[in-house]
């Protein structure tokens, strides 16, 4: 009987602001293939749109877990992800008989075996789910902050250090979404020391 894997990635541990997001997706191996998948970072955002849903209708178990940017300045952003992972493996294990994580560390104390696989994103079929779960999760959130702090242009860059980022910064100050544990965001408080 072939097992059934939890596959895990996230999105966003790059950017300046918003949240660090990670999903788990646990397919049915007795079941046909869900076709497209690849490496969200691959694929068009509108690619991504569409098998969003596919994915979630598919998965015997998904879980998807946001880190907020306090959480992410309170525990670094590496503990914060495997914090995540760790998280959102807890939300399928109960169908779950193995995890494969994209990177190559593994948070500790996981509910079951699992294994590190860098670029495994583009290497397992469940931890592409994953990772399209993670980026379309993630770019809706910092839409949502956009709609709220308009001046940073968080629908174009998604928070991620773009030269029009980094000017917004420099211009605004950070607002309560930026991660005050990274550097630009450091700087940028030093001219906006009330932000």
């Amino acid at each position: 009987m072939n097992p059934r894997i939890a596959g895990i990635d996230e999105a966003g541990r790059g950017p300046l602001a918003g949240p660090v997001v990670v999903a788990a997706v646990v397919f049915d191996p007795a079941q046909p293939r869900l076709n497209g998948l690849d490496d969200s970072k691959a694929m068009t955002a509108k690619r991504r749109e569409l098998l969003y849903p596919r994915i979630i209708e598919r998965a015997l178990a998904y879980r998807i877990v946001f880190i907020e940017a306090d959480e992410i300045d309170r525990r670094n952003i590496f503990q914060a992800t495997l914090h995540g992972m760790r998280e959102a493996l807890l939300g399928v294990v109960h169908v779950a008989d193995a995890a494969r994580i994209d990177g190559n560390k593994l948070p500790p104390g996981l509910p079951c075996p699992a294994e590190a696989w860098i670029g495994g994103d583009a290497r397992d079929r469940s931890i592409m789910a994953a990772s399209i779960l993670a980026k379309v999760a993630r770019d809706r959130r910092m839409l949502e902050l956009h709609a709220q702090y308009p001046q940073y242009g968080f629908d174009r860059h998604k928070g991620y250090p773009s030269p029009m980022h980094q000017e917004a910064l420099r211009l605004h100050g950070p607002c309560p979404q930026h991660r005050r544990s990274f550097a630009p965001v450091q700087r940028a408080l030093q001219t906006h020391p009330e932000a």
